[in-house]
């Protein structure tokens, strides 16, 4: 089978490699039908993050079900589904808390899972893999892009509202104008904030911010930004923040315009793990989040929402890619010229 696989920073290929198979009674094999590029990819793309030359590439789809495990009852061969980033079993302490991306029993290693192939192997398949009705003929394109963010960006940015526990008539600042940060717009609304406030400095991510929910923007950084938000706010500052970037000035603005007792919902992988925590402290600020839960809040909730037509935020998807043309998919993000790059494996 074909599978995107890392050279070297600021190379991609496509290499030939053996089907995946189940290997674990847990498994099952997923016929890729859409994948796409991610932004913490653009880490180790960019040689900001060590990885591996041959590693394949990936950690989001959409599929069908080709074979299962003898432990998998609850998914199907035939079986249309979102394949999370995240593998949870279901029943650890953090899948019941609602953590799955922190799942206990989840073990790396067997055959290298990568997402952006024709075939992946996905394991605990039993609970972490989402049933979507039907089959994806049954859908429009742009239903199928809105289900594929499922996978990861649309969950990561509603577990950063959830983390910073929005809630109704909140003012909410997001930090980060990428998918997960547009996503996390979405997130926000759902929850009910009355008040979005995003902090984009490009014009083609504000107008998508303000589509999915946005009342203002703020183009500026640092200071000047604190200096914006506490004018928008009459000096009070957000009742919750979505930090969807994970520099450290993001951070630290973060925190500056957070109101006392302001929850900071943290899910941009971090840049650095120094920080001060003497603004926290001293304001009584939240600082939450991490690895994103998908399985649990796509079942309760975000699948509903595309389906129903409620959310749609597969629009991130700004340029569209076949598996072949993989260099050009993470270009295009590591360029700017795509917001997000959809990968289209198959039909």
């Amino acid at each position: 089978m074909k599978v995107a696989t890392f050279i070297e920073p600021g190379k991609m290929t496509i290499t030939e490699t053996e089907k995946s198979r189940i290997e674990e009674s847990t498994d099952a094999v997923i016929r890729v039908i859409r994948a796409c590029v991610c932004g913490s990819d653009l880490w180790w793309f960019r040689g900001q993050q060590e990885k591996k030359t041959g590693t394949f590439a990936g950690h989001e789809a959409i599929g069908i079900v080709e074979e299962v495990g003898s432990q998998v009852t609850d998914i199907k061969v035939g079986d249309f589904v979102i394949a999370p980033f995240t593998h949870g079993c279901g029943h650890c302490a953090a899948c019941q808390a609602g953590f799955d991306g922190s799942c206990q029993n989840y073990q790396w290693g067997g055959t290298p899972i990568g997402y952006q192939a024709e075939y992946l192997r996905f394991k605990q398949a039993n609970w972490a893999l989402v049933k979507i009705p039907g089959q994806p003929s049954d859908y429009s394109e742009e239903q199928l892009k809105s289900l594929l963010t499922l996978s990861d960006v649309m969950a990561t940015g509603y577990h950063a509202a959830v983390t910073a526990e929005v809630k109704e008539g909140d003012t909410v600042v997001v930090m980060g104008d990428g998918a997960v940060g547009l996503c996390a717009v979405i997130g926000a609304k759902l929850r009910g904030a009355k008040r979005i406030i995003a902090m984009s400095r490009h014009q083609d991510r504000q107008e998508l911010a303000l589509e999915f929910g946005a009342t203002d923007i703020i183009a500026e950084r640092g200071d000047e930004a604190v200096e914006k938000v506490l004018a928008l706010t009459n000096g009070a500052g957000a009742d919750a923040i979505l930090e969807c970037v994970g520099t450290e000035q993001s951070v630290d603005t973060a925190a500056k315009v957070a109101r006392p007792g302001a929850v900071i919902g943290r899910v941009g992988v971090p840049e650095d793990a120094k920080m001060d925590t003497g603004v926290l402290f001293f304001h009584n600020i939240g600082l939450r989040g991490g690895i994103a839960s998908v399985t649990g809040p796509d079942k309760a909730i975000l699948l509903e929402a595309v389906l129903s037509g409620q959310i749609n935020p597969g629009k991130v998807f700004t340029k569209q890619f076949t598996l072949e043309e993989i260099q050009e998919a993470y270009d295009a993000m590591d360029q700017r010229q795509a917001i997000k790059s959809l990968v289209v494996v198959s039909d």
